[in-house]
């Protein structure tokens, strides 16, 4: 499949959503709720998960009703001390050395947290760019205009880039665009160019 440009979403995408990395986040993101909000972690996990569904992140829901400064939430969440879940990943390196075209991230979380997790794996040196949540004013995926604003950005065409994502909300936005779309699931099926249960399958996949 000819692509100019590969937009690579970064966690449960890039490694597998059971290695803990987000569960660590969870666990800060409701005690964060929980202290900003003065309420018990019931209800703040109930909030967390709550504005999650309705606005892609918990971050979002917590500006818009409750007037949350990001920065400060952000760094906190994303404090996970990644080097001591995830390791360096040979199969994903070799993977990623065999995708062509340029690559970027693009994600909700922060620059920061990309770069631990890349250099976690070991595959920072595959990426030119981050688009983290700052990029369009923590207006999170699934996000149309902030996607085409990446894709321009990249001096790039929808319908010559490829994303990557393990979210089917975020693919749709892509598919609406004109992009091809890889979904890392385990489900067989769906709407998408590609199904794939681990991105290391990815170079393969395409060849098809």
């Amino acid at each position: 499949m000819p692509f100019d440009l590969a937009v690579i979403d970064l966690d449960n995408t890039l490694y597998a959503a059971d290695t803990g990395v987000f569960a660590r986040m969870d666990k800060r993101m409701t005690a964060y709720v929980a202290r900003e909000l003065g309420v018990d972690a019931k209800e703040a996990d109930r909030l967390r998960v709550k504005y999650w569904k309705e606005y892609g992140t918990t971050l979002r829901g917590m500006m818009l009703h409750h007037g949350m400064e990001p920065e400060g939430f952000l760094h906190d969440v994303h404090d996970i001390d990644a080097h001591e879940i995830l390791k360096k990943d040979e199969e994903l390196d070799a993977a990623l050395a065999r995708l062509p075209g340029r690559k970027v991230i693009h994600t909700n979380g922060i620059t920061e947290h990309a770069e631990r997790i890349l250099a976690a794996l070991g595959i920072r040196h595959h990426f030119e760019r981050i688009y983290d949540i700052r990029f369009n004013d923590y207006i999170p995926k699934p996000c149309k205009e902030t996607l085409a604003l990446l894709i321009e950005n990249e001096g790039c065409d929808p319908g010559r880039t490829l994303v990557v994502d393990d979210m089917a909300d975020n693919l749709k936005v892509a598919r609406e665009l004109g992009c091809k779309t890889v979904w890392i699931t385990q489900e067989p099926e769906g709407h998408w160019d590609f199904h794939i249960p681990r991105f290391h399958h990815l170079p393969d996949a395409l060849r098809q």
